[in-house]
């Protein structure tokens, strides 16, 4: 029997729908794999982040107060001093020096007061480079640090010191540190939320 063009292509059409929505759908199996993938990918990219880019610390004490409080976490740029050299004022975390008691505690945080050729010295209650009063207009007013004998900067170190100069344990004590011991710059207090702010 013959029978119209027009018959003959809206069944052609028909026939192709249920191919065409079989086609769209997607396995168990392949959605799996999917999933896999993306969350691989993931963990990759946050793995390269904290291995070369940023890395979140946690203050363990309270050697930085008041910029820093004992429970505090700050991100770490640790890609910054490959751009440019340290800055006096820098808030650093580096590796404990080896000359340090072995401590839980791996990484310490102070503030880089000191560069390489210059000399420190602790007199009338203020820290004094190159014979010239440091200004430090992060700690409060009153603050005094005590006094302690000159001490050169060599080349590949800077000097480090606590904001809580009362209750820091650092370069006064166990000298200068190798820069080859930083691991980056503090620039940003993360948590609690309350204290989010730059460094």
């Amino acid at each position: 029997a013959f029978r119209p063009a027009g018959d003959t292509d809206e069944l052609l059409a028909r026939s192709d729908r249920p191919a065409s929505r079989r086609s769209r759908r997607r396995s168990p199996l392949r959605n799996a794999i999917e999933w896999i993938a993306v969350i691989a990918g993931a963990l990759v990219v946050a793995l390269v982040i904290k291995t070369f880019l940023f890395q979140a610390f946690y203050i363990p004490s309270e050697s930085m107060e008041p910029t820093l409080t004992e429970g505090d976490r700050v991100l770490v740029n640790k890609l910054s001093y490959d751009l440019h050299d340290v800055n006096r004022g820098d808030v650093i975390v580096f590796e404990r020096p080896p000359n340090e008691p072995v401590s839980e505690i791996e990484d310490l945080i102070k503030r880089v007061v000191g560069l390489p050729g210059d000399t420190v010295e602790g007199r009338d209650g203020r820290v004094y480079v190159n014979g010239m009063p440091l200004e430090e207009p992060y700690l409060p007013s009153g603050v005094l640090t005590d006094p302690f004998a000159p001490i050169e900067v060599p080349e590949g170190h800077v000097f480090v010191m606590g904001d809580n100069r009362g209750n820091s344990r650092d370069s006064r004590v166990f000298g200068p540190i190798s820069e080859d011991l930083i691991v980056g710059r503090a620039f940003i207090t993360v948590w609690p939320l309350g204290r989010v702010e730059l460094l």
